[in-house]
């Protein structure tokens, strides 16, 4: 299992991260006006309106809701890579690791892609499964950690939502 050090490793979330993001980056805008109107209906009701909020966002202002994660990302993952500090970092990789699962589920719920799904299950999985089996057997963290870190992963929600948000003031 020690094919690169555990500090590249950590390293590579960053890779990953923005590998992933970049596919969402790219195909957001189009996908949406390919496709809003016809799966709009599909959209549960509860949710509906923040699809309708998201199908008007462009690439450039979903690319600040990238940043401000990529710029909360690195102090984190430095702090794992350097100093053997994993919380936070294995918050946010538990995070990106449910998070295949919400790629997954919108592109089998609507039956179409959806943008982020081919990088969700061919590098953000891989990557984050390799991740998890390498912390645990190297006993940098236990299962309860990954458990714990779940809830915790979730303070990038409104970190998430104030960047689209200044995403679409910023850019017009």
């Amino acid at each position: 299992m020690e094919a690169m050090s555990l500090q590249t490793l950590v390293w590579l979330f960053i890779v990953a991260f923005v590998i992933h993001d970049l596919e969402e980056i790219i195909w957001v805008e189009p996908w949406m006006k390919r496709n809003a109107r016809q799966v709009a209906p599909l959209i549960p009701a509860g949710i509906r309106p923040t699809f309708e909020k998201m199908s008007r966002l462009t690439s450039s202002q979903f690319a600040v809701a990238v940043l401000m994660e990529f710029i909360i990302f690195i102090p984190f993952t430095y702090m794992a890579a350097e100093k053997g500090r994993f919380f936070m970092f294995l918050a946010f990789n538990t995070l990106f690791l449910l998070h295949v699962f919400t790629h997954l589920g919108q592109s089998l719920y609507l039956k179409r892609y959806t943008p982020g799904v081919v990088t969700a299950v061919l590098v953000v999985l891989p990557y984050t499964i390799y991740l998890f089996s390498r912390l645990l057997a190297e006993k940098w963290v236990t299962w309860g950690e990954i458990l714990l870190s779940v809830p915790v992963g979730f303070i990038l929600a409104p970190c998430v939502l104030l960047g689209h948000e200044l995403g679409r003031r910023i850019v017009k």
